[in-house]
């Protein structure tokens, strides 16, 4: 257990830094964009992450909201004892989570939408003459034809705005005195916190991938661009109001330090 508060001091560490929480949507596009001009330039070798059947894209990207939820929620919920805040606020941040559930489907479901409408079926390029008489994406892939319409990047969406999440909702452990919890609450939190900065390594890993691998680059950009947006328009717009769910609660005493 000593090694566990060992790594979770040093990620505590990290996030007190300013600069990193500040820049980190900054960090999503400039990999965008590098990515995508490496990928254009035919820069980057293929690897076992250049097929969309690798084990990371398969067990965790595919179904990465539902990774960020089963770890964030009961995080949430625990951290809320260490606050010793009222119902209220656990409800105000439970809120958050549906806040953030909605974007993720409003913009997944859009993206899908988007390509429908603007697609074509092909048989195997877009240089070929359209299949007009497949008018759906489903019937078109099976009929073993290629659709092609403006494919708005979904990985680069919710790997960007998932770790976003994550980073704001996890803050406040950089403030969570622990010394007065008992040993399996605090060894649950410890577990969670580790394994929430775990998929955010997965999450910014698999960005990476997508970024010199799938898609093109301005696909990429508009998914990456709409993950920051759903992030910045909450909590550094709507959150900062009165009637939202509000910030995740963050300690101003200098007093209040997380011990081991």
């Amino acid at each position: 257990m000593e090694a566990l508060s060992v790594i979770v001091d040093k990620l505590v560490a990290l996030w007190r830094i300013p600069v990193v929480r500040q820049n980190l949507a900054w960090i999503f596009v400039l990999i965008s964009v590098v990515g995508s001009l490496l990928k254009e330039l035919d820069l980057v070798p293929e690897t076992y992450f250049s097929s969309s059947g690798n084990f990371l894209n398969v067990w965790f990207v595919k179904v990465s909201w539902g990774w960020t939820l089963l770890l964030l929620t009961p995080f949430l919920v625990l951290s809320h004892s260490s606050f010793n805040q009222n119902v209220s606020f656990l409800v105000r941040r439970l809120a958050s989570l549906a806040v953030a559930t909605a974007i993720w489907y409003i913009c997944t479901e859009t993206f899908f939408y988007i390509e429908e409408v603007t697609g074509s079926c092909f048989e195997s390029g877009a240089t070929d003459v359209p299949k007009k008489e497949f008018t759906s994406k489903i019937a078109c892939r099976r009929a073993g034809f290629s659709w092609l319409g403006i494919d708005i990047s979904g990985h680069s969406f919710i790997l960007s705005y998932s770790a976003l999440f994550i980073m704001e909702e996890t803050f406040p452990m950089t403030f969570i005195n622990t010394a007065s919890h008992s040993k399996g609450p605090k060894l649950a939190l410890d577990l969670l916190y580790v394994a929430l900065n775990l998929i955010m390594i997965i999450w910014l890993f698999m960005f990476v991938c997508t970024s010199v691998y799938f898609h093109i680059m301005w696909h990429k950009l508009l998914g990456t661009l709409c993950g920051v947006l759903g992030w910045y328009l909450t909590y550094r717009i709507w959150y900062e109001k009165p009637w939202s769910p509000g910030l995740p609660q963050q300690y101003h005493s200098k007093k209040q330090k997380r011990h081991a």
